[in-house]
């Protein structure tokens, strides 16, 4: 383990291990997702916004549940935002706190997508639903404005998925891909991963042991680049790329990895990494710090990105 973790994110980790919760890896998602209320309420309540409506996005699949935040008016452009949570927990009112303070810090307009979850629903069904969502937010919410995919963890590994699969595809056209921590490869024996193997941290190598077996069960499906998008032959031509990492986290290394190919490919590429963080900060608005600055940080890029 190379430094010291963050002061206040050790006091989470603590109160964490003072609860004795079962790890991840030993539960059901239906535990999981019940065991995340405490997390939200110790997050608790976001910045207010000028208007928040619930909308259904219609997909190819079914509808999408989303919810649109609008700091402003004459907001400049849309951010279509996934969550994180392994592909199997998390919800739009379970990300709520950081969604709104990340519309805030963009100055815009936000659509959290509620896609499918595994293992009810396993790949492609997140990353169909994520795309879907990002058409429907060109189609019918942008008029016109640059549009901007950013995801936190398994939402990270959506967003850039859809950037990806519009390149692919040809539209919708993108201006930014924020990518919080991104899973990017099911390669788990890298070094972060083996750094990351026990029970007291957020996310834990057995934990997204966990979650790929859930949402990709099939070794030779994980190899699909729209589940794992460090395996395309090609990031030539995708939308620039505001990356953060942390270096208490098992999906560090796939995390620089991808950070470094897209470079490679001539991808304009900002990347912060958080030298004392730990997998999960990013949302934690309200209790870290870190994750005040972090999402100023990406609300400055997006701000750019869109021209604001």
């Amino acid at each position: 383990m190379s430094g010291p973790i963050h002061p206040q994110a050790q006091q989470i980790l603590a109160a964490r291990a003072a609860v004795g919760a079962p790890p991840t890896w030993e539960q059901t998602p239906a535990e999981v997702r019940a065991g995340f209320a405490p997390v939200r309420e110790m997050i608790g309540a976001g910045p207010d916004v000028a208007a928040v409506r619930d909308v259904v996005i219609p997909g190819q699949a079914g509808h999408i549940p989303a919810r649109v935040y609008s700091p402003a008016p004459d907001s400049p452009g849309i951010v279509v935002y996934y969550h994180g949570g392994g592909w199997v927990i998390g919800s739009v009112d379970d990300w709520d706190a950081v969604c709104r303070a990340l519309a805030v810090a963009s100055g815009c307009e936000l659509v959290s997508v509620d896609y499918r979850l595994a293992p009810e629903h396993r790949f492609p069904a997140a990353a169909d639903d994520a795309y879907d969502a990002a058409c429907w937010a060109a189609s019918s919410l942008a008029e016109g404005r640059p549009l901007v995919v950013a995801g936190d963890s398994a939402g990270g590994n959506l967003a850039a998925v859809t950037a990806l699969r519009a390149r692919d595809l040809g539209e919708p056209r993108l201006a930014l891909q924020v990518l919080i921590y991104p899973v990017t490869d099911h390669d788990l024996d890298r070094k972060s991963y083996h750094e990351y193997d026990g029970t007291e941290f957020i996310v834990n190598r057995r934990d997204m042991v966990w979650f790929w077996d859930h949402y990709a069960p099939d070794p030779a499906t994980r190899l699909n680049p729209y589940a794992s998008p460090l395996r395309a032959t090609d990031l030539s031509g995708l939308p620039p790329a505001f990356v953060v990492t942390a270096e208490h986290d098992p999906l560090r290394d796939e995390g620089f990895a991808y950070a470094e190919r897209l470079r490679a490919a001539r991808v304009p590429v900002e990347h912060r990494h958080y030298g004392s963080q730990i997998h999960g900060f990013f949302t934690l608005v309200n209790v870290l710090d870190d994750a005040g600055k972090a999402v100023a940080e990406a609300g400055a890029a997006i701000r750019a990105a869109v021209g604001a």
